[in-house]
């Protein structure tokens, strides 16, 4: 089946979905990556037919050599991401390319008999598929060492082409490990011939890079055709083709392109290796010179004409498997009606604020506190402020007693204590004892503030009591009992001690 949830299979962190493709060594599946928190990603996977899962040198030989294909980084080239070994199955997880295969799109132009491609999409295919080719034969180790890496199996299946027109090279390193198994025991060849190089067919694994050249010759040239080049009834007629019969040029079957674009195609399809362009690159600059390329969105468009049915197709299973997987994700932090995360049902981890700053909630907009709480905070806040106003006065004092005069205040301080200067406090005496039958000792008042609603003396009123507890005379000029100087600071009368 294509996708969908009831057909997943999990092999790891994988989930297995419907067939993308299917050929005689693996099947390919759509698949999702599935992560923490909800990540996912959609990949291809390539899963490899059981027979050749069971044999054990041909799984350490396709472990090798995918490990060392994962050393080539190029936009032309089909990254792979990851390798699963376990429970009998090899799998190979690449990336997945929306698009179409150059194999299927050359098919239905054949069936359906349409115009051939304009010879810049066909340049812009190749030389896109030659330098890819190329990045894979210089690929180096860890150390710098070349590792040698040879397709040897390029051919239209392993050419896809993305919907943004991008040409990729499928399956390296995969290829070389099948070109090891290909030849059994008793001698016996099993490949795809007709994108073999004579040497491939003659001396099999002992060759070099310039199969992957012929091959991709032949690649351009049924570009250009429309059809297969090497095509027969039976494996010997294609290998006779392959390796005797000669090969035809375009314009003997009809196709008209230009001499230098003619020459470059036959050059590279020469039986002789040392005839042949001797590097991918070197094809793709000569190609690149015979026809100039069209860019990759012309390539898209020219793909969305000639195979539409496939990218529609593909986009809706993709998007079927994607809204399937969902389930298969670990579940999201719960939100609230508001889509807001809801804290109460965090981790206690993430509640808090973290020193890395990593995991910080968002803050709710707005805290409803009590009323009590708010007076009670009022009432702390304006008996700190008054504690403050009389250790000010007090420090006055104390500096006028010592003769130490305060620093001047700064002139943002100064600023701000006149524009919010605080109320004066009034000075009452204290109310006389019983037994004081004076009454020549003069009472200072503020005019605000009547005689009968003074009970008690505030902290550092200008009274005199002496030891008996009874209250001295005041001395004139004390109410009130300080001064202030030009830079509004209160100093304490040393005749109102």
């Amino acid at each position: 089946m294509t996708g969908g949830h009831a057909g997943a299979r999990k092999v790891g962190r994988y989930a297995l979905y419907g067939e993308i493709a299917s050929g005689g060594m693996a099947t390919v599946h759509f698949g999702r990556l599935l992560g923490p928190s909800g990540f996912a990603r959609t990949v291809a996977i390539k899963r490899l037919h059981p027979q050749f899962a069971k044999n054990p040198e041909f799984c350490t030989m396709f472990l090798d050599e995918a490990r060392l294909a994962a050393r080539i980084k190029h936009p032309n080239v089909v990254p792979i991401l990851d390798m699963i070994a376990e429970g009998g199955e090899l799998l190979l997880v690449m990336d997945y390319v929306h698009g179409e295969s150059l194999a299927r799109v050359l098919r239905n132009m054949e069936r359906d008999g349409s115009q051939r491609p304009a010879l810049k999409i066909v340049s812009g295919v190749m030389t896109s598929v030659l330098h890819g080719l190329h990045a894979a034969h210089e690929a180096v180790d860890e150390r710098g060492d070349p590792l040698g890496i040879v397709h040897r199996d390029v051919s239209p299946q392993n050419v896809i082409l993305s919907a943004e027109g991008t040409a990729r090279v499928l399956d390296f390193g995969v290829a070389k490990a099948m070109g090891r198994a290909q030849v059994t025991r008793e001698g016996e060849l099993k490949g795809k011939y007709a994108y073999m190089a004579p040497e491939q067919i003659k001396h099999g694994s002992r060759v070099d890079r310039r199969v992957d050249v012929f091959a991709a010759a032949i690649v351009l040239w049924e570009m250009l055709a429309v059809r297969r080049l090497f095509n027969g009834d039976s494996e010997l007629a294609i290998i006779a083709q392959v390796t005797m019969n000669e090969i035809p040029p375009l314009k003997q079957i009809g196709v008209e392109v230009p001499p230098a674009l003619e020459a470059v195609v036959m050059r590279g399809l020469s039986r002789d290796p040392a005839e042949r362009f001797q590097t991918a690159r070197e094809m793709a600059m000569a190609l690149e010179a015979a026809v100039p390329p069209a860019p990759a969105w012309e390539v898209g468009e020219w793909l969305a004409q000639v195979a539409p049915e496939g990218i529609t197709r593909r986009a809706r299973e993709v998007q079927a498997i994607e809204n399937a997987s969902l389930s298969d994700a670990d579940v999201p932090l719960p939100a609230s009606h508001d889509g807001s995360v809801d804290a109460a049902s965090m981790p206690s981890a993430m509640r808090s604020s973290q020193v890395s700053g990593i995991a910080v909630p968002h803050a709710p907009q707005s805290v409803a506190l009590p009323r009590s709480v708010v007076i009670l905070a009022a009432a702390v806040l304006v008996v700190a402020l008054g504690g403050a106003t009389v250790l000010w006065l007090d420090r006055g004092r104390a500096e006028h007693a010592t003769g130490i005069q305060p620093v001047a205040p700064t002139s943002a301080a100064t600023t701000a204590s006149a524009s919010a200067k605080p109320p004066e406090p009034t000075v009452t005496p204290a109310p006389p004892e019983t037994t004081t039958t004076s009454t020549s000792a003069p009472v200072a008042t503020t005019a605000a503030t009547p005689r009968s609603t003074a009970k008690s003396a505030p902290t550092g009123a200008a009274t005199a009591t002496t030891t008996s507890g009874k209250t001295a005379p005041r001395a004139e000029g004390c109410s009130p009992p300080y001064t202030i100087d030009a830079k509004g600071i209160r100093r304490i009368k040393p005749e109102c001690l």
